[in-house]
């Protein structure tokens, strides 16, 4: 799978986590202060790797900053994205499942490596759900102007 991954400052588990995802085997694109030369503020950063999900250049992102707050803010504010912040495997989960979230917002402050694997495994091994209400829900969001 292609991910884009942005963050606001190389601290925590922001320096790990490409290397989390491609040991998972997926394709990884940088924003933020992952990348050189690109804007590091959490707005930005966060911005740029929910437009990669936008315009089909990545499946899906995962999005840091120091509390995940603003970085997931930014993400929901470009079109077709739906941001969950997770601080734990089971709401990333509940996020894929329910949700259909396409972005992943992290905390760095928050986060151990452990953590952080765990929050990885549970929302790359959910899938969205087929329940009728779940998708109509989903649907909604796309409407919501």
């Amino acid at each position: 799978m292609r991910v884009a991954i942005a963050s606001d400052m190389l601290t925590g588990v922001a320096g790990e986590l490409a290397d989390a995802l491609r040991e998972r085997g997926h394709e990884v694109t940088t924003h933020g202060a992952l990348a050189d030369g690109d804007r590091v503020d959490w707005a930005w950063a966060g911005e740029a790797a929910a437009r990669a999900v936008a315009e089909g250049t990545a499946d899906q992102a995962i999005v840091c900053c120091w509390t995940g707050t603003g970085v997931s803010i930014a993400a929901n504010k470009v079109p077709g994205i739906r941001a969950a912040l997770c601080a734990d495997a089971t709401t990333a989960e509940g996020a894929r499942k329910w949700n259909d979230a396409n972005v992943l917002a992290l905390s760095l402050r928050t986060l151990s490596r452990a953590a952080l694997d765990e929050i990885l495994d549970a929302w790359f091994s959910a899938a969205p759900s087929t329940d009728a209400d779940d998708v109509e829900n989903v649907k909604h969001l796309g409407e919501i102007r």
